[in-house]
């Protein structure tokens, strides 16, 4: 086969291409050591031949690169190479289109009910989806984020089609799905497949907590387009038996959809893990992202830069309500200092003490066991030493006739509220209901039995329907993630919400609080960078960890005390 060069001057290497990838041989190494910057995916230590995908994004690269550093290679594989630049202009360009002020939706689309429209900036992100086959869909709460799951499942060619939700979720999606669309849906029931003969459906829609059990179906079922609803429930990864099945699920699907309003619960690390499900090349391997975008091994360097690389690959998709002219007030946060009782504090006193030394001083193994169980424990008294006053707190607002939706963690907080407003006809939407439970919890709020929703930090992402009646809520007990907090109030601030939101954080100045309040900071700047990199985002830096920072604060208040107490016997 006639070689040719791909620029002028002399041949620094050889370029082929084979069935799947671009083969590079014989390069130079002073040109190796530029290749390797360029493609990070090198392992700095490989030798040539160098290995490199045949996608268009690849290919346009490697056109780059060829173009500064001459190489051999064949007439036909130097056009081809051309023409994957040429694809991968054309798709950039497309995908650009879409997202411009005066792009039109389709005039039709067959599969709405009939008096069902969907918004442009809805269409937009399906078409998104359509042309990129990966999409990581950030919109914030309440901009329906399930109606373009909805809208996704309607494009041609498919299904049949997957959406893996929240177990207080799975009812919510079949019902809002056969209202707008005339998709048939089909709830999966349990975890074993050899029990549970899937019919003949459109849409199958499986909670999280059953991917485990069909994770050798998965392989068979020949779904084409699978929708990860919250994703960030797959934040731990392959840590967890369900990760490994979401991951096999989402390798044997061509087209996925991810959706939660966010992404980085915690860790900035987590963006990495919940991709994966998404576009497995986008960050590269772990080495990769790393390497070039963590500090160490858990914050960003720099998540606005991290943002705006995602958007530039059109894989990560944010919107705000400003973004696509929904005008509804600002929520109004109020955090507020309430009493606590210290005796609810003291009574952890000695064991909190020597869970914190365990924190700093101890084995690696002995270092995690009391770190979450000082987090349990100081928690928990935290929530006890405040609970009835956040529960006075409540009263005036329900004795004002304001719906509130009361935030907490332990069960032994939601008892003393229980308790202390049971005049008021409280229900419980927490991780201890079942998905029946949480539905009738639900309905009784939205028909006006109660006015009163005890609802678990963690329970309520996804959660549709409050916002007709409630604009107050209060966070009675704090979580480590912002995002938690964001997501709670996102359920009230929606659309539907005909009032101004209101969210109060009732916090104590001892316990837990403190410390929690001061790392919320830290966590909340990097979820800012990644979800809206061209906004200010306040530089917090830090190198230790919650529990650590914890276990510091807990033993400098105890020598306090001790110096104090020393100071008075002094003194008398």
């Amino acid at each position: 086969m006639a070689l040719t060069v791909t620029a002028p001057g002399r041949p620094v290497g050889s370029l082929r291409l084979t069935d799947r990838e671009w083969v590079m041989e014989d390069v130079e190494p002073h040109v190796s050591i530029r290749l390797k910057q360029l493609f990070p995916r090198i392992p700095k230590t490989a030798r040539p031949p160098y290995r490199l995908p045949n996608d268009p994004v690849t290919s346009a690269d490697i056109e780059w690169f060829t173009s500064r550093y001459a190489m051999r290679i064949s007439a036909e594989h130097l056009s081809y190479l051309g023409e994957r630049r040429e694809l991968f202009e054309r798709d950039v360009a497309a995908r650009e289109a879409i997202l411009l002020p005066d792009w039109q939706p389709p005039a039709v689309t067959p599969g709405l009910r009939e008096g069902q429209v969907a918004r442009t900036y809805q269409h937009q992100a399906v078409q998104l989806l359509m042309a990129r086959q990966a999409l990581l869909l950030g919109d914030v709460g309440g901009l329906g984020k399930t109606y373009v799951g909805g809208l996704a499942c309607l494009q041609p060619g498919v299904l049949p089609a997957a959406i893996v939700v929240e177990a207080h979720l799975q009812r919510q999606w079949a019902e809002k799905l056969e209202a707008f669309t005339t998709l048939k849906t089909y709830m999966v029931k349990g975890t074993r497949p050899d029990r549970e003969k899937l019919p003949p459906a459109d849409v199958y829609i499986w909670r999280y907590s059953q991917l485990a059990g069909w994770t050798n179906v998965f392989e068979k079922l020949r779904l084409r387009l699978v929708i990860f609803d919250e994703i960030q429930k797959l934040r731990t990864g392959t840590e967890s038996h369900m990760g490994v099945a979401g991951l096999v699920l989402a390798k044997n699907a061509q087209i996925r959809l991810g959706l939660t309003g966010s992404p980085i619960y915690g860790y900035g690390s987590e963006i990495f893990t919940i991709l994966r499900y998404i576009d497995e090349a986008v960050l590269g391997s772990w080495g990769d992202f790393f390497r070039e975008w963590l500090a160490d091994g858990k914050h960003l360097k720099d998540p606005k830069a991290l943002g705006t690389y995602l958007r530039d690959q059109h894989v990560y998709l944010r919107r705000t309500k400003e973004d696509v002219g929904q005008q509804m007030p600002p929520v109004n946060r109020i955090v507020q200092t309430v009493e606590h009782n210290q005796a609810d504090i003291d009574a952890v006193e000695a064991v909190a003490r020597q869970l914190a030394l365990r924190v700093l001083e101890g084995s690696f193994t002995e270092r995690g066991e009391a770190a979450r169980e000082l987090d349990w424990r100081l928690r928990q008294a935290t929530g006890l030493s405040k609970a009835r006053s956040v529960a006075g707190y409540v009263r005036l607002l329900l004795e004002n006739d304001q719906p509130v939706l009361l935030a907490g963690w332990h069960r032994e907080v939601y008892s003393i509220w229980l308790k202390e407003l049971s005049d008021f006809n409280p229900v419980l939407y927490t991780g201890t209901e079942s998905a029946a439970g949480k539905e009738r919890a639900k309905q009784a709020a939205i028909r006006g039995n109660t006015n009163l929703v005890i609802i678990s930090l963690r329970s309520g992402a996804g959660l549709d329907g409050l916002q007709h009646r409630f604009s107050d809520i209060v966070i009675g007990e704090l979580d480590w993630s912002p995002g938690v907090h964001q997501q709670l109030i996102w359920r009230l601030d929606r659309e539907g919400q005909s009032r101004p939101v209101t969210a109060h954080f009732l916090v104590s100045e001892d316990g837990s609080d403190p410390v929690i309040i001061s790392r919320l900071g830290i966590k909340a700047s990097e979820a800012r960078g990644v979800n809206d990199p061209h906004l200010g985002v306040e530089e917090v830096k830090t190198d230790t960890s919650n529990m650590v920072a914890l276990a510091r604060r807990y033993l400098n208040k105890h020598q306090q005390r001790q110096l104090d107490a020393f100071e008075r016997e002094a003194a008398e």
